[in-house]
């Protein structure tokens, strides 16, 4: 006779093949970098992004080959600042990516005169800018005019005046065409810092 705890029957185990095993886990793989994958596209879009100084537009601030991280997102929630650096699109050619400094903001009247910045009729103090660092005006505002800085746009600058490609050639800059707010230098390792925003004042 057979007892009944010998009667009682083991669980099977289905065996599968090393192929089998292989599928199984190189689905679950693609499934994961999917996940990732989407996730980096998600914040590359809409969160932060890298970009790479290119040009000695901004020395001595900024190097030529710097890598930033561009904060996106917040512009949703703060204003942008004078004095703040910001990414932008080349006004002329929306392919190509700007690195610049807010110096007027929507309502601001600016003027180029002897050399300096005058904002709202005061004489805008630049801290960042090396002593004696001299600005003059361009095609789109000469010296010694004064324009009033239309609803929804920036004039923006290039903290080496002398060898910038910015607004006083070729204008304001829509809001719609700033993509974020530079925030952290990692690149090169030496001079990995957060970016702070040198508000200029008058």
């Amino acid at each position: 006779m057979v007892s009944p705890e010998q009667n009682l029957m083991e669980p099977e185990f289905e065996e599968h093949s090393w192929w089998e095993n292989f599928k199984n886990n190189f689905a679950d793989l693609i499934q994961f970098v999917a996940i990732v994958g989407a996730i980096l596209v998600a914040v590359r879009f809409f969160v932060a992004e890298p970009h790479k100084v290119e040009g000695s537009s901004m020395i001595p601030n900024f190097q030529n080959g710097d890598y930033i991280i561009t904060n996106k997102i917040g512009l949703r929630f703060t204003t942008i600042q004078r004095g703040e650096v910001i990414i932008l699109q080349n006004p002329r050619n929306t392919t190509e990516d700007f690195i610049k400094r807010v110096i007027a903001l929507p309502g601001d009247r600016i003027k180029l005169a002897d050399g300096n910045v005058y904002i709202n009729g005061q004489l805008l103090s630049e801290p960042y800018l090396p002593p004696g660092t001299e600005t003059y005006g361009g095609a789109y505002l000469p010296n010694d005019e004064e324009i009033v800085i239309p609803d929804n746009q920036y004039f923006v600058m290039g903290d080496n005046r002398t060898g910038s490609s910015d607004s006083r050639e070729w204008g304001t800059v829509n809001r719609d065409l700033i993509i974020g707010q530079a925030w952290l230098r990692y690149w090169p390792p030496q001079e990995f810092m957060l970016i702070k925003i040198d508000a200029a004042s008058h």
